[in-house]
């Protein structure tokens, strides 16, 4: 999940290099996210017909082949082939690692709630997302050739761990497309689907501010405090994944009422914080905030995932969690487009007001409709 997130600190490199305007890198993001929608729609939930482990090694080798192309074909047309490669991997992978992570749990300790797996499995997918800006932040800074040395190491990585995947047991009677095959959809039993709505706009949600940080991280750190450094440029995206897949480490049951609630109250408190950051043009303020949302929205998509996966019959595990995935990058697209195009005519802490403003009223709606389910 990392390398999804490693041109993330690099885009003002790009820029600087080719002369691409921040809008042509907002249309390099939109191919990614293309890639994750395109292929959580038609592959993601795969995996329960062809097996887990035949979906994740495919998955980490289109990675490498989108490694591989950020190094030798770095134009424009280049970035957006692969960023798009990129994006299929992550939505073969995201749906199909978690239901393997619940099935391996499963199957080492029979009888044991799957509460711990879901958290864990969650955690490692927000967290992968938070270390590849701060690897690459690392490593743009350090080494010789910035825009390659970052690519090559996640190329050797992803190899070695395609490698390992080979050594790890499927899970699933593989049974292929002895019915032909057919996209996603919702597979939720009838009874649930109320509360799965209700997790499916938390999931939109919570990524909408995690694409809102992806997108403004680097941009505040570059075009605002006119920071070089590349480090810090990724420091805002990694803070938010990794304090979201800390908070969901450090909670027990996701799905309780309080945790909840303070989860939803987060998300307001720490846009506040935020703005305040974005408006005096104080980092250690701005990274406040993002710790306080990236807190929030873990814990509210770690519930929405806890809550899918406990209504999905287990042969359906993976369409279901695919369908949560659809709705949430979704959502991740949202903030990053937009605001890709409103920094060309506002100043950036304007367009994250209106974002913030949006945002609140959005949590406070979906903290309703999430209570309101669980209350019938």
């Amino acid at each position: 999940m990392s390398f999804a997130t490693v041109p993330t600190p690099l885009y003002v490199l790009y820029e600087a290099r080719d002369g691409y305007s921040a809008a042509t890198m907002t249309v390099v993001f939109a191919a990614y996210a293309l890639g994750v929608l395109v292929s959580l729609f038609l592959l993601g939930h795969l995996s329960d017909q062809l097996g887990r482990r035949r979906m994740l090694i495919p998955s980490v080798l289109v990675s490498a082949v989108s490694a591989v192309l950020f190094l030798v074909w770095p134009t424009l047309p280049g970035l957006l082939v692969a960023r798009v490669l990129s994006g299929v991997s992550v939505g073969m992978a995201t749906s199909t690692s978690m239901a393997y992570l619940a099935e391996l749990h499963a199957a080492a300790r029979p009888g044991a709630s799957n509460r711990r797996a879901n958290v864990v499995a969650t955690a490692a997918n927000l967290g992968g997302l938070g270390l590849g800006p701060l690897v690459a932040g690392v490593l743009a800074d350090l080494a010789p050739h910035p825009l390659e040395v970052p690519y090559a190491v996640y190329l050797g990585l992803l190899l070695l761990a395609a490698l390992l995947l080979l050594r790890v047991p499927e899970t699933v009677r593989v049974i292929g497309l002895r019915e032909g095959y057919r996209p996603q959809r919702i597979a939720v039993p009838p009874g649930r689907r109320a509360r799965f709505a209700a997790a499916a706009f938390a999931a939109i949600v919570g990524f909408s501010l995690f694409g809102l940080f992806a997108a403004l991280g680097p941009a505040f750190v570059a075009g605002v405090l006119h920071e070089s450094s590349h480090t810090l440029g990724g420091l805002p995206t990694a803070l938010t994944f990794g304090t979201a897949a800390l908070a969901q480490s450090l909670v027990r049951d996701p799905t309780r009422r309080r945790t909840s609630l303070l989860g939803f109250a987060a998300l307001p408190a720490g846009l506040v914080i935020v703005l305040a950051g974005a408006w005096a043009q104080v980092l250690p303020l701005f990274l406040l905030g993002e710790v306080v949302v990236g807190a929030g929205a873990g814990l509210v998509f770690a519930a929405a995932v806890a809550v899918v996966a406990s209504s999905a019959p287990p042969e359906n595990r993976a369409e279901a969690l695919a369908a949560l995935f659809l709705a949430a990058y979704a959502g991740l697209t949202m903030p990053v487009l937009g605001l890709g195009l409103a920094i060309g005519y506002v100043a950036l802490p304007v367009a994250l007001t209106a974002f913030a403003a949006v945002a609140a009223v959005a949590a406070a709606a979906t903290a309703w409709a999430v209570l309101r389910t669980r209350n019938t």
